[in-house]
């Protein structure tokens, strides 16, 4: 059986001036999960449905229930944690764009 091991990242503080982009990298992974549901056939439906391929979720980002934002804040989350964990740091250049 299958036992999940994430990095343990509680000991990481992500700094102030990078969780402003928590909300941007949720919506993004909102946006690429969607973009591969499409991809694959799926369609907007009120409700979930594996064999038709439909989900409530295909909305945007800003329609979700907060229950699935939720769920792609901590991959945000968790996605930074694990950055800065690793040693890397992020910085803003002056031209607006994040780079790592």
């Amino acid at each position: 059986m299958y036992t999940p091991k994430p990095l343990d990242t509680n000991d990481v503080e992500v700094p102030a001036e990078l969780i402003s982009l928590l909300e941007e990298i949720s919506k993004n992974v909102h946006e690429v999960w969607a973009a591969q549901r499409i991809n694959e056939g799926w369609k907007y439906g009120v409700l979930r449905d594996d064999l038709k391929k439909t989900t409530p979720c295909l909305v945007p980002y800003e329609k979700l229930p907060e229950t699935e934002k939720v769920y792609d804040r901590k991959t945000a989350l968790e996605t930074l944690k694990f950055i800065l964990k690793m040693g890397y740091s992020i910085k803003k250049d002056d031209n607006g764009g994040d780079k790592v």
